[in-house]
């Protein structure tokens, strides 16, 4: 298996896929279809927390539709690992979501994501979240 070098979280090229995330998660928000669109490449393909995988255009047509419908989404540090022309992300986010015209609680999520550079343009390829749980601590009896 051949050996691949992982560059670190810093540099420019690290904080230009922060800022195209930064400005994916914003398009997402806005319901802006075509800036979102424009940052997801054509294979894109989404894992909910509830482990649904939805496409590219399933998800940007939920959006569209109110059937997703992002209140609030703020990410924490985007942590970044480069491998060549790919990407990886990962970072914890506080979200406020209405599904299929259901408010979904405030909650924290775990995000990983992969990007490609395809012709000079990082796009998301994958994206998966997961929620974290909030667990209240109870003395022992």
């Amino acid at each position: 298996m051949g050996q691949t070098t992982a560059v670190p979280t810093g540099g420019a090229i690290a904080e230009q896929i922060r800022e195209v995330e930064r400005a994916r998660l914003r398009a997402l928000v806005a319901g802006d279809i075509s800036a979102a669109s424009e940052l997801h490449a054509p294979d894109f393909q989404l894992v909910t927390p509830a482990g649904h995988v939805l496409s590219k255009d399933a998800y940007l047509q939920a959006i569209a539709t109110g059937d997703i419908d992002y209140v609030e989404w703020e990410p924490g540090p985007i942590e970044v690992r480069i491998h060549g022309n790919a990407a990886v992300i990962r970072y914890q986010a506080t979200l406020e979501v209405i599904f299929k015209r259901r408010r979904v609680p405030r909650a924290s999520y775990w995000h990983t994501d992969t990007y490609e550079n395809a012709h000079g343009q990082w796009q998301a390829v994958w994206s998966q979240a997961t929620g974290i749980e909030q667990i209240t601590q109870r003395p022992l009896p």
